[in-house]
């Protein structure tokens, strides 16, 4: 580097010798040049001024002109701006939640059609833990089906949702109820291991065409709200309600207000709060169960199979854990039961194989579901990212 900035600077010094003499040459010359030829070659002498006032353009208006841009064309002499809004709504639908995201970016145009409600209709934002804006305006541009398990939710205001999936969400019961204010179509719902209250409750019951409500493991309201909830849901085919802080009286408002629409339903976990008599009224207001999981009911005997068998669609049975029911008692559970094919006795059957075969059990498969499905949105302990068997369109990879 040092020897080219040498060998420049030597350049620039002969440059400059040349220039002088050559500048001395000139001069010589135009010493020998007749006056007229220097006079000729010699530049214009400027006019005088009359007007000192004037200025020398003033004859000459000066304008500023702008050149028109003209709009750049493909090849094919077609642009994105010459295509009607249904066709880019139909490319739009192809992209992931990701590019579609940033096409909204592009122009306002673009920006509108990306947050059409024809492409929000189902979104899975599983991994997101704190999305508060993001969410209020996925809410906003009209989504359907919203599965967001186990995030941080703040202040929110969902309108048009229709299945959702709040799933050990961080959120609190302030914030819940609000959202749930504005929600009057919901038919799916997961609300499990949240703090609800009796506000909450009472928004729920403004939900008419509820079909799947999954609570298992919630806490924090009182039985009357949740007797009132249950009468308003006419049309309620699937509900978990297991394992929450229930008392007494919890216990007998659900089985006292449930529809005679429930087909599946998760009782569990309620020890001494479930007796002989809460089953009794569950089977007599439900007679179309088919899956009825009532385990951990330290109370119940032997005594309840005869009451049982008057469900004659009841196809898997759960009784872990109900340790006054003998294993023996459930031998002829083939014969008294014709329509069932699952039954789930952790704790009473230690061997399903030595059992199926003492008592000739063939068409029943024992001990195969040690945790309920029922009411829940996603398959536990699986990868899949589906909610009640749908897969939602747009999903956040991360």
């Amino acid at each position: 580097m040092s020897h080219n900035l040498e060998g420049s600077m030597l350049s620039d010094s002969s440059s400059s010798r040349r220039k002088k003499r050559g500048w001395v040459d000139d001069m010589m010359e135009a010493e020998n040049t007749p006056g007229d030829v220097i006079h000729q070659w010699s530049p214009t002498h400027k006019q005088l001024c009359l007007h000192p006032r004037e200025k020398e353009n003033d004859a000459v208006p000066f304008v500023l002109s702008r050149r028109s841009r003209r709009r750049k064309e493909t090849s094919s002499g077609l642009s994105w701006d010459h295509l009607p809004d249904e066709l880019i709504l139909r490319i739009l639908f192809c992209l992931p939640l990701s590019n579609l995201l940033r096409t909204s970016l592009v122009c306002k145009r673009w920006r509108r059609l990306a947050f059409d409600e024809s492409l929000w209709h189902s979104v899975d934002l599983d991994g997101v833990t704190n999305m508060a804006a993001a969410l209020e305006l996925l809410l906003t541009a009209g989504v359907r089906r919203l599965r967001c398990p186990r995030t941080f939710i703040q202040d929110l205001h969902p309108v048009h949702v229709v299945q959702m999936d709040l799933s050990n969400c961080n959120i609190s019961a302030e914030t819940l109820e609000v959202m749930l204010s504005r929600c009057s179509a919901l038919t799916h719902l997961s609300l499990e291991g949240l703090e609800l209250s009796d506000r909450i409750l009472h928004h729920l019951s403004q939900n008419p065409e509820m079909i799947e409500l999954n609570m298992g493991g919630c806490a924090g309201f009182s039985p009357e709200p949740l007797g009132r909830m249950l009468q308003s849901f006419s049309k309620l085919e699937r509900l978990n309600i297991s394992w929450c802080e229930f008392s007494l009286d919890h216990v007998k408002a659900v089985v006292g207000n449930l529809s005679s629409s429930i087909t599946e339903l998760n009782l569990s976990g309620y020890r001494e709060n479930f007796a002989q008599e809460d089953l009794e009224v569950l089977v007599e207001r439900c007679p179309d169960i088919v899956t009825l999981d009532i385990s951990d009911s330290v109370f119940l005997r032997t005594t309840c199979i005869p009451t049982l068998q008057q469900l004659m669609n009841l196809k898997h049975l759960s009784l872990s854990r109900c340790y006054q029911i003998y294993a023996a008692a459930l031998g002829d559970v083939g014969e008294k039961f014709t329509a069932l094919r699952l039954l789930d006795a952790f704790g009473l059957i230690p061997d399903p194989r030595v059992f199926s075969k003492t008592y000739e059990i063939k068409h029943i498969a024992v001990n195969t579901r040690a945790i309920s499905m029922i009411a829940r949105p996603t398959p536990v302990l699986t990868d899949v990212h589906s909610m009640w068997d749908y897969r939602c369109r747009l999903r956040f990879h991360y």
